[in-house]
């Protein structure tokens, strides 16, 4: 795949990935090293608090960037820059035997006032589950190089 520069996005493009299956065993490893909250390594304690084991939002983060950068259709210049998130919910838990996919939509592209060389892309991620639910909703900006510079 070549790389993409600034000018091959344009608000309106929507991408979407291939699912990924999360285990049981994966939520709880994840958890056990960075949320060690009982209803993400716990599937007792779980089931009183969240009606049984659930992904931490970070996960599911994770596993947002999984599928955006090993998709295919995201492979920017060298130098893509991530700017931040403006916006960040987690609508429904992720729970064992889940499969994710996202569908990320292009919002805005802008060349870059401080950065001639380069510009900014702003998109919505939305990750969903095997039934449609919204698990993640995120927008952030990146900022990409741009091929006329």
């Amino acid at each position: 795949m070549d790389y993409q520069y600034l000018e091959d996005f344009h608000p309106g493009q929507v991408f979407e990935s291939e699912p990924l299956t999360v285990s049981e065993a994966e939520i709880i490893e994840f958890a056990e090293k960075y949320d060690a909250q009982p209803m993400h390594v716990d599937p007792v304690a779980a089931q009183d608090i969240t009606g049984g084991l659930i992904a931490s939002g970070w996960h599911t983060a994770a596993l947002t960037m999984n599928r955006f950068i090993t998709a295919g259709f995201y492979n920017p210049a060298p130098g893509a820059l991530g700017l931040g998130c403006e916006s960040l919910k987690w609508p429904k838990p992720v729970r064992p035997g889940d499969a994710l996919r996202l569908r990320l939509e292009v919002l805005s592209v802008r060349p870059s006032a401080k950065r001639p060389g380069s510009g900014v892309v702003t998109n919505r991620f939305t990750t969903l589950n095997q039934n449609n639910d919204i698990v993640l909703e995120m927008v952030s900006s990146v900022i990409i190089a741009r091929r006329s510079a």
